[in-house]
């Protein structure tokens, strides 16, 4: 928004602002060109194809002042008439117009986050300049290099001061080094408020953005996963979080069993399967992530998860008691036909979401199945040799290229599980989190020789 036309609206340079925000000192007046028309000929005016593209647009700026004497003054993008191309001004000429002088004042208000900035840092630190942030509920979350955080208090005012919705600004202080995936921060500027209300896939999410796992990058790979369950699936969610992939699908039908080892994690969990109103479908765990996925098949079986009820809507169930009343056309009871349907008692999918090192866990699929793991137990019935649960292992490799990537990928995870993986596994590229660092989501059915092998 530097220029429209020849017309300078910068904001004022003040580079090297660091401490404190001086919004007084983003002020300017604009000298332009006004047409003063009458009331009527406003509206034909603007939108005038000849004259649309010299009318002045800036934010909460008026483009049309009205006048002590009834008029109307139409405030344009140009200092003189000269500006304005030949067909503008017959036109202009011939609605009787008065060209006028004009001053626009511009304040901290007219600039947008990036504007502002650029007017505030040093010129050998635009091009690389901070423009983005991560927003979860009223939290923005930002990365700075180094280079930037002398400047990272006023950066988090103006996030706040122009974006409505965010009230806390933090900034990611460390990379993600325990176990939880919880990432040191700092406040830069608003409420040490950290507890958001998140909203995704139609569903509430609530939690603690300083306690536990969130990316809001990921949005659209947990819309890519919960797409492919059904209702009739049961899914196991070995590292969970707060629920962006369990939550989700449980409110479409599907079974989940979803556990985290971060107790606050696993706090938010359960409640935002509650606060969704889920608790038929889904189940919290607070387990360790191995411990989980060899406990999951046990608790499938020993605790099924209730068959899935389709919704009925308010016309539907009217039109079911209404028949209910007539002696001559006997239907179930509500819910009768649904308890003929079977429990859902197997796992037929498993979500692994812990990029870092969720490869690492799946030796715990050896001997799932066994005799040893099951005890007495016939799951002969439950589970299928030729339609065993598929995994979805999320995972990081320093490979950009699909196939290349692929290579590492397998290579890794046969290496883990002790058995190769057939050849409808899949491999999808979900982001790149930073250069040589590629997000992969590898996608496989587990076999009879991992999941029968001797329990260890």
């Amino acid at each position: 928004m530097s220029r429209r036309n020849n017309l300078d609206i910068s904001p004022p340079v003040h580079r090297g602002m660091k401490d404190r925000l001086d919004r007084d000192l983003f002020k300017k007046s604009v000298p332009v060109l006004g047409v003063k028309v009458t009331p009527e000929k406003v509206h034909t005016t603007l939108r005038s194809e000849k004259v649309r593209s010299y009318i002045l647009d800036l934010p909460k700026t008026p483009k049309v002042i009205h006048c002590p004497d009834g008029q109307r003054i139409v405030v344009l993008n140009v200092q003189s008439e000269s500006e304005l191309s030949p067909e503008a001004l017959d036109y202009l000429k011939s609605e009787s117009a008065e060209f006028v002088p004009h001053t626009v004042e511009l304040d901290y208000d007219s600039w947008t986050v990036e504007e502002i900035l650029d007017a505030i840092l040093p010129e050998d630190l635009l091009k690389e300049a901070p423009r983005g942030y991560a927003g979860c509920g009223h939290i923005a979350h930002i990365n700075l290099n180094p280079e930037y955080l002398p400047y990272k208090h006023v950066i988090g005012q103006l996030i706040i001061d122009k974006i409505p919705v965010i009230k806390t600004v933090v900034n990611k202080t460390e990379n993600i080094g325990n176990q939880f995936r919880v990432f040191p921060m700092e406040l830069l500027a608003g409420e040490p408020n950290y507890e958001v209300t998140h909203s995704e896939q139609q569903c509430k999410f609530i939690f603690d953005f300083s306690k536990v796992y969130w990316n809001s990058r990921l949005g659209t790979e947990h819309e890519r996963l919960v797409n492919v369950f059904t209702p009739e699936d049961l899914i196991a969610d070995v590292f969970a979080g707060v629920g962006p992939f369990a939550v989700p699908a449980a409110k479409r039908g599907t079974g989940v069993l979803a556990n985290d080892l971060n107790p606050e994690s696993y706090k938010y969990l359960a409640k935002n399967i509650e606060v969704n109103k889920v608790m038929n479908n889904a189940r919290a765990f607070n387990l360790d992530g191995r411990e989980f996925i060899r406990e999951s098949v046990l608790q499938a079986y020993d605790n099924p998860l209730p068959p899935y009820i389709p919704h009925k809507s308010l016309s539907e169930r009217k039109k079911e008691a209404r028949l209910r009343k007539q002696d001559n056309k006997k239907i179930p009871e509500k819910g009768a036909l649904d308890t003929e349907k079977p429990p859902r008692n197997k796992v037929t999918q498993f979500v692994m979401n812990l990029p870092d090192s969720a490869i690492t866990f799946l030796d715990a699929f050896r001997g799932l199945l066994s005799p040893e793991h099951i005890g007495q137990r016939d799951l002969s019935g439950v589970y299928d040799e030729n339609n065993l649960p598929m995994v979805h292992c999320y995972c990081f490799t320093k490979v950009f290229e699909a196939d290349k990537a692929a290579v590492d990928i397998r290579q890794r995870v046969e290496e883990k599980l002790g058995a190769p993986l057939d050849e409808k596994a899949s491999f999808h590229h979900v982001r790149s989190v930073a250069p040589n660092k590629e997000m992969f989501c590898v996608s496989f059915r587990l076999s009879a020789e991992v999941v029968y092998a001797p329990a260890a």
